[in-house]
C-alpha cells in the first residue's frame, strides 16, 4: 500500500496575485520552505504550492478569475477577510518574527505589545494583502506573578 500523507486537520489555503513573488517573500520574511509547486503550462502562475513555516503548512495559489473562482486574493477583494495566527512559544519570538517580516517588506498594522490576554502579540500585513498575527504566552498569571 502506498504511503498516505498525514494532512493537518486545518490548513490555510491562500490566494495571491503573484504567487512566485509571494513564495520568495514568505521564504525571506518567515523562513518558509517551499515543499511543492505546480505551475501553469505557460509557467507564469502557480496552480498549487505548499509552504512549511512555523511548524505548520499553508497551501497557496495564484488568482484564476477566468475560471469563475470563488476564492480571490486580498488585492482583488480590497483587503483580507481573515488573519493567519501564528502561535509561538516565547514572547521574544513574537518581536523577532514581526521584525523579520517588516524588514522583508511587511507593513506593521498592530505594534507588538503585551496584551490583556497575557500574551505578546503583534500583526503585520504582507505585500500581498494577507494579515499575519503573532502570539506567544507571557508566562505570568493574571495577578502578574
Amino acid at each position: 500500500m502506498a504511503d498516505v500523507p498525514n494532512f493537518p486537520p486545518i490548513e490555510p489555503h491562500i490566494c495571491v496575485k503573484g504567487a512566485l513573488e509571494a513564495i520568495a517573500f514568505y521564504e525571506k520574511a518567515f523562513g518558509a520552505k517551499n515543499t511543492f509547486k505546480q505551475m501553469t503550462e505557460d509557467g507564469k502562475r502557480v496552480m498549487h504550492a505548499n509552504l512549511s513555516l512555523f511548524g505548520g503548512t499553508i497551501m497557496m495559489h495564484d488568482e484564476f478569475p477566468e475560471y469563475g473562482s470563488d476564492v480571490l486574493s486580498p488585492a482583488s477583494l480590497g483587503g483580507a477577510s481573515v488573519a493567519i495566527n501564528i502561535n509561538l512559544s516565547k514572547a521574544a519570538d513574537v518581536d523577532a518574527a514581526v521584525d523579520r517580516a517588516v524588514k522583508a517588506g511587511a507593513m506593521p498594522i498592530m505594534p507588538v505589545e503585551d496584551t490583556f490576554w497575557n500574551a505578546r502579540y503583534g500583526r503585520v500585513k504582507d505585500p500581498f494583502g494577507h494579515v499575519w498575527a503573532f502570539n506567544a504566552p507571557l508566562g505570568r498569571t493574571a495577578a502578574g506573578a
